[in-house]
């Protein structure tokens, strides 16, 4: 190792720590997990022992998720766990389990690392920088690797130093690891240079009725790990992908014969996520402003909030029983096989996009010439799919096909609201029929109701915009 004492403000190098290390790595026999780009493994050794999950973040970040040494948040050792260090806590398991599907996990490799530590500082002991020397022995398949690397890790340095210290050890011999990872090198080949995502379409055109099927597919497993999490965000744009690959798959049917069954799986599974997005959602619409609003509401709002919890609750019981269950990972090995179409399709898909418009504004005008709430619902769920067919062409069409998709958007959001209302009011109704106090609450949704009936106008005919719709054809 050579001095970096004076590269780009290091001073000094504090005295190095040594640790040992030992990590066994968990993945299918496929190794699905790495060509998902994720790595498992359980580490002892070092300041973060542990289980540690690393998934793909934002842009080319990586996500960790950690366990303690046995498996359990609390420190107390989990029911599945056993005693055995081979089995993986439920809670990691869960946030693979869209991508392992049936697939057991299993060690597939263990690499044993004498570490020598070395921080490096600046003039104020500020630590800008950890050099790690690396004896590494890894065994896997029977079969012993022996080599030696230097990692360096940023702490409260830049990438300019990082930069500079990579030069100074390239000068006094360093070379760039073969691989991504010790254990891609352990696994000696085993492990392909891409993941099958990327490898799928590579210099090929692809039609993009099948592009969009194919990221509603990669956003429901993005989306599982955080949906068992109970995260609300994820709910959503769970609900939000399962909607649109059904929707994709009624528009353009002819593109996917054989897989109309798959539409039916898709609504179980946006019914059951529903049943839960859809109880937050009541709860703090109804809610908002109602404690604010006097003593003799606090009843009311309390009644509320049981009825909608226990809503929610059930919703989250009975979709954490469906995401284990076999009918789950049978929908998700349905859309990987669609997902993996050749992607032919029929000749004009674009024609059904149109068409699917064109549906929508027939049923909202006769929606506003009757007045009809139930008219207007149903015009909102024809924009909504006419709205997910012309997203399929509007990344090509770019401002064009941007500002159609939001005008679209506008337009199913103020429905959308007047639909709520609708909603809210019946809730409150089933709630408190003979209460003066809910009857306020009423009054309030229904005002809400003819507010947003009164901006249609404006959103329609913004919607309806020659220069938005032209490019459709």
């Amino acid at each position: 190792m050579p001095s970096l004492v004076g590269t780009a403000g290091i001073r000094d190098a504090a005295p190095a720590e040594t640790h040992d290390l030992d990590a066994t790595y968990f993945d299918t026999d496929e190794l699905t997990l790495m060509q998902n780009r994720r790595t498992l493994r359980r580490r002892t050794g070092g300041g973060d022992a542990g289980w540690h999950l690393k998934t793909p973040g934002t842009g080319g970040s990586r996500t960790e998720h950690r366990l303690p040494l046995n498996g359990d948040r609390d420190g107390e050792q989990s029911s599945d766990q056993n005693g055995d260090q081979n089995t993986v806590p439920a809670e990691l398991r869960g946030q693979v389990r869209a991508i392992i599907r049936r697939r057991p996990l299993k060690p597939v490799a263990r690499l044993r690392t004498r570490r020598i530590e070395t921080p490096l500082r600046d003039a104020d002991g500020n630590t800008l920088a950890l050099v790690a020397q690396d004896q590494v022995t890894a065994e896997t398949d029977g079969t012993e690797q022996h080599w030696q690397e230097i990692e360096v890790e940023l702490v409260d340095g830049d990438e300019a130093l990082l930069d500079a210290v990579e030069r100074r050890l390239r000068t006094a011999g360093a070379t760039p690891a073969a691989g991504p990872s010790k254990v891609a090198r352990a696994l000696n080949g085993r492990l392909p240079g891409t993941t099958p995502a990327e490898d799928q379409g590579k210099g090929k055109k692809i039609n993009p009725v099948f592009a969009y099927a194919r990221q509603q597919r990669d956003a429901l497993t993005e989306y599982d790990p955080g949906v068992r999490q109970g995260d609300p965000e994820s709910v959503h744009k769970m609900r939000v992908a399962t909607r649109r690959l059904r929707s994709t798959l009624k528009t353009f049917k002819r593109s996917f014969p054989g897989f109309e069954e798959v539409g039916d799986e898709l609504k179980w599974l946006a019914d059951l996520l529903g049943q839960v997005r859809d109880g937050q959602v009541q709860k703090n619409k109804l809610l908002s402003g109602v404690e604010r609003s006097g003593p003799q509401f606090t009843e009311v709002a309390a009644r509320i909030g049981r009825h909608l919890d226990e809503q929610v609750a059930q919703g989250r019981a009975a979709l954490a029983d469906a995401l284990e269950s076999e009918r789950y990972l049978a929908l998700l090995d349905r859309v990987d096989r669609l997902a993996s179409l050749p992607g032919t399709g029929e000749p004009d898909p674009r024609r059904r996009a149109r068409k699917s418009l064109r549906k929508a504004d027939a049923l909202l005008d006769q929606a506003l010439a009757d007045g009809e709430d139930a008219e207007l619902h149903e015009a909102r769920k024809a924009y909504k799919k006419a709205r997910y067919a012309v997203e399929v062409f509007a990344p090509a069409a770019g401002k064009r096909g941007k500002g159609l998709v939001n005008a679209l958007t506008d337009l199913q959001d103020v429905l959308g609201a007047h639909q709520d209302s609708v909603v809210a009011r019946e809730l409150l109704r089933e709630l408190g029929p003979d209460s003066f106090w809910f009857g306020v609450l009423w009054a309030r949704q229904e005002q809400i109701g003819k507010d947003t009936y009164a901006e249609l106008p404006v959103v329609v005919e913004t919607s309806r915009k020659k220069k938005l719709r032209r490019w459709m054809g």
